[in-house]
């Protein structure tokens, strides 16, 4: 189990990399986002995007997965306070494999809750090319090291 004490500033990972398919951006936008440049390939042609591309919302659904798969599901996470910024910097088109680089910016013991500690991290979603799909910023809670509990060699 990771815990806060094994998260200092600077502690960087990466996820594994997803491919994202033509259908299941339709499918999310049909459900969440409707708009014609994520559910019509002619539409998306026409647009400001130039192609189907997945809704922002998706891909900040597709960066938590992926996260959670490499880190939260071995980790002492008891939620967030928050995003405290998210940009979508380039399309995230059919076909793409991304990636996300999680890096963490700041850590804290809580000040209310002494079991817990406060970390900071920047997300980066990147594709195969090395463009920067989307950039988040957030803030996590960790639950503390229990008494006896052995430290992680390396996340």
């Amino acid at each position: 189990m990771i815990y806060w004490e094994d998260v200092t500033p600077g502690t960087t990972f990466t996820t594994a990399a997803r491919t994202i398919s033509k259908e299941e951006i339709i499918e999310f936008a049909s459900e969440y986002d409707a708009q014609p440049f994520h559910l019509d390939e002619e539409a998306a042609k026409s647009s400001i995007l130039g192609g189907l591309c997945a809704s922002g919302w998706h891909s900040c659904a597709i960066a938590m997965r992926l996260v959670y798969d490499r880190f939260h599901i071995n980790a002492a996470t008891q939620g967030s306070p928050g995003i405290t910024e998210c940009r979508w910097k380039k399309p995230l088109y059919a076909g793409e494999t991304v990636k996300i680089k999680v890096t963490c910016i700041d850590a804290r013991p809580s000040k209310s809750r002494p079991a817990m500690g406060l970390t900071n991290w920047t997300w980066e979603m990147i594709n195969a090319k090395g463009d920067t799909i989307m950039t988040l910023e957030s803030w996590l809670m960790m639950g503390r090291r229990p008494d006896g509990a052995a430290p992680v060699e390396a996340i």
